[in-house]
């Protein structure tokens, strides 16, 4: 029998199509559990692979994952997270190497943790968890079409079987099926301007060499380089046995056909020149296998994440949640957990909306959301453009301009109450628009 999830609500009779098992999707389908409805996923990757390297959960992501199981999920992704309490961050100036500031790490709070970790496993501790209360994923299942009407709402699998359900959320990322859908027209990604280098791979060659070791044998550490139009990111996790690192540079590169490239260590080097020799010394540690080149998509607001709703087609039974909505740039260190938020503030108003009223709650759940998700993206843009166009001389006086932004609007906010205070009046005034 399927373990209760933390907090359970009595069932709604509500079935929840959820397209997509990243972490957007997986919380989706939590939270679905929690609040009584049933949630099933379709994944069209045919098993569970640990790739990827970093991400990044606030604070506002960590108080969603420490209401799973009493703390327990919270936990075990503390453990293989980074930890520099002790540490903090250090910013260097791009040239001469010196530490311009330390940026603190503010103080550990059980209720709300911040977690940055290797993409993978902490996907696979998400992935388990749902499994383990009772969420039915089916992987290897490819998504050939969307289909709904003012009853219900489905898909169709590549292999002809059709699912039906209340509601289909689309979290199927970057490149999804569902927004074109419920657009009714194809969003084409553009090109940010720039792209990141990025690599995650054993301390094996940094502890060989006596110029790099100390970033790996004394634990946990965070060092970055800021320079004009680039910035460098170096993590050892793991207590030192684990490097990572990304490099943001510009880059106009056509991304019709993709933006995920291998990386070539030469080309880092090119940007690298007239950097301290830190940085090279770090990078040239890496495999080259190990090493991604991956361009920055851009996409201009959504007007609409719902179907029939504005000037979108359809009935409003189908929607859209985290990257296939929202895609961030990482200087924002909020996309991943702006999709958690999405998936809980849906499952609550679904609950509070009941299975009669469906196309309300997603009326309700763009409406509480789409402010606050367009404000938060636009911190990528003015964190990069802080950093790519700093003002060395300002930074003297005042090194404090430097440091990656913490937020209390974004970092404090708190999905499930907002949404449990905000959702009934949200729902009530959807339901005066069909009106």
């Amino acid at each position: 029998m399927a373990k209760q999830a933390n907090g359970e609500k009595s069932k709604t009779g509500i079935k929840v199509i959820i397209v997509g098992a990243g972490f957007g999707g997986l919380t989706a389908a939590i939270e679905c559990v929690r609040q009584g409805h049933y949630p099933v996923i379709y994944e069209s990757f045919p098993s569970l692979k640990i790739l990827g390297d970093i991400i990044t959960f606030g604070p506002n992501a960590g108080r969603i994952f420490y209401r799973w199981e009493n703390g327990s999920i919270a936990a075990k992704m503390r453990r293989i997270s980074i930890d520099l309490q002790y540490y903090g961050f250090n910013i260097h100036k791009y040239d001469t190497g010196e530490v311009v500031i330390n940026q603190k790490t503010p103080p550990r709070d059980k209720t709300s943790p911040m977690f940055n970790g290797h993409r993978g496993e902490l996907h696979e501790i998400v992935f388990e968890y749902a499994k383990t209360i009772g969420v039915e994923i089916n992987l290897g299942q490819r998504v050939e079409k969307y289909w709904e009407n003012e009853g219900e709402a489905g898909i169709q699998l590549e292999n002809g079987t059709k699912v039906e359900g209340d509601l289909v959320v689309g979290s199927d990322g970057v490149r999804s099926k569902a927004r074109t859908l419920v657009l009714g027209y194809e969003d084409k990604p553009k090109s940010s301007g720039y792209a990141v280098w990025r690599a995650w791979f054993p301390n094996t060659d940094m502890m060989a060499d006596p110029e790099t070791r100390q970033f790996c044998e004394n634990g946990d550490t965070f060092n970055g380089w800021i320079g004009p139009d680039v910035h460098f990111l170096f993590s050892t996790l793991k207590g030192g046995s684990d490097c990572c690192w990304v490099l943001t540079h510009r880059d106009e590169h056509d991304i019709d056909e993709s933006w995920s490239f291998p990386g070539y260590l030469k080309d880092v080097q090119k940007v690298l020149e007239g950097w301290d020799p830190m940085c090279w010394k770090i990078v040239s540690k890496t495999p080259e296998d190990k090493l991604v080149d991956w361009k920055l998509v851009y996409r201009d607001p959504l007007p609409n994440w719902v179907s029939g709703y504005g000037n979108a087609p359809g009935h409003g039974r189908i929607c859209l949640l985290g990257d296939a909505a929202h895609p961030f740039l990482p200087t924002s260190a909020q996309g991943a957990t702006q999709a958690l938020e999405d998936g809980v503030t849906l499952a609550v108003l679904l609950r509070q909306a009941g299975k009669n009223n469906v196309r309300g709650a997603l009326r309700a759940y763009q409406d509480i959301r789409y402010e606050r998700v367009k404000a938060v993206q636009k911190t990528g843009e003015t964190t990069r453009d802080r950093w790519h166009n700093t003002d060395w001389e300002k930074v003297k006086k005042d090194p404090t301009r430097i440091q990656f932004p913490r937020e209390d609007w974004i970092f404090k906010f708190d999905a499930e109450k907002h949404v449990e205070e905000a959702g009934e009046e949200a729902v009530k005034n959807a339901a005066a628009s069909f009106a």
